[in-house]
């Protein structure tokens, strides 16, 4: 038997149920993964309040994106996998649960370096982070600000700007600042007389925005810091950039992306494995829940005060 969360109406934490049921079987081109941690990110509570939701729900559906597990069963047809690898599982539709039912396409090998929940925590931050940077084409040498660099996304945009040769100024609040110097970048707090702060901090100007706070202060900042629009992107306004002349990606988007965003997202897994191997990459637990209190986790995802990533241990 596997044990999985599933709703079956919008609302709040308390709408998310544990249920157990028949463990999965792998049909012809799918792999079993015994899910050994979930990560929670921003986007699944959104789905769960309906955000952009047309109606009720017809059916109870599960929730969560990223994992970290055992291979568990191979079904017919399925190359380059073996019962018990070790992986990273991205893009799932379920993941909070015991057990998932995945492609190939969505494994990566779990990097060694890394455990369980770590693995879990890298699948939409690391995959949303390299994307944006690629995009935005971040190069070596020019300074990168990140908004909201205590998150997920901010913690994975600054030490893969890093790793490209990019100075970054990460923005935070106070009590997170010390953490932001310690994936070095130069850490600057919010709050009144931010743009004199980052101007400051960085004396040449800024080169490129990734925008993962999405408040109203984030946004007048960029837009007084890089005159050129296309070179800001937010990860969390996106409904209202291009009111703003700016770009927009957002892990809500994982069911809308373009062929190439799939694989800068895909082959971000890869980057990260490279970089956590070297001890260039570490991912921050802001807390680990079991997946008996996912409405907790949930609250505390919803809250917006997280350093870090929050993961489900089934």
């Amino acid at each position: 038997m596997s044990r999985v969360v599933r709703f079956d109406r919008y609302g709040g934490p308390e709408v998310l149920e544990l249920h157990e049921v028949p463990t999965p079987d792998p049909g012809p081109g799918e792999v079993l993964v015994e899910v050994r941690a979930a990560g929670v990110n921003p986007v699944d509570w959104k789905v769960r309040k309906g955000f952009r939701s047309s109606g009720a729900l017809e059916a109870p559906r599960g929730l969560g994106s990223d994992a970290a597990g055992v291979v568990a069963g191979i079904g017919e047809g399925v190359d380059g996998v073996t019962v018990g690898d070790e992986v990273v599982v991205r893009g799932a539709d379920g993941a909070y649960a015991s057990h998932v039912v995945v492609t190939p396409a969505q494994l990566a090998p779990k990097p060694a370096t890394l455990s369980w929940e770590e693995a879990a925590g890298l699948g939409v931050p690391a995959g949303t982070a390299h994307q944006v940077l690629t995009s935005l084409g971040l190069a070596e040498g020019e300074t990168l600000l990140v908004h909201g660099g205590s998150g997920g996304v901010g913690q994975a945009a600054i030490q893969l700007a890093r790793a490209k040769g990019a100075a970054v100024v990460a923005t935070a609040s106070a009590v997170n600042l010390e953490r932001l110097r310690e994936l070095g970048a130069l850490a600057v707090e919010h709050g009144p007389g931010l743009v004199e702060r980052i101007r400051t901090a960085a004396p040449d100007g800024i080169d490129r925005v990734l925008d993962a706070a999405g408040t109203d202060e984030a946004i007048e900042a960029s837009l007084a810091l890089v005159p050129d629009r296309s070179r800001i992107a937010t990860i969390v306004r996106v409904e209202e950039a291009e009111a703003f002349g700016i770009r927009a990606w957002s892990g809500s988007r994982a069911g809308r992306l373009s062929d190439d965003e799939r694989r800068l997202r895909a082959e971000a897994i890869g980057v990260i494995s490279a970089l956590a191997a070297e001890g260039r990459y570490e991912v921050e637990i802001a807390a680990s829940y079991p997946l008996e209190r996912i409405g907790d986790a949930h609250a505390h995802s919803e809250s917006g005060h997280v350093r870090g990533k929050i993961v489900v241990i089934p």
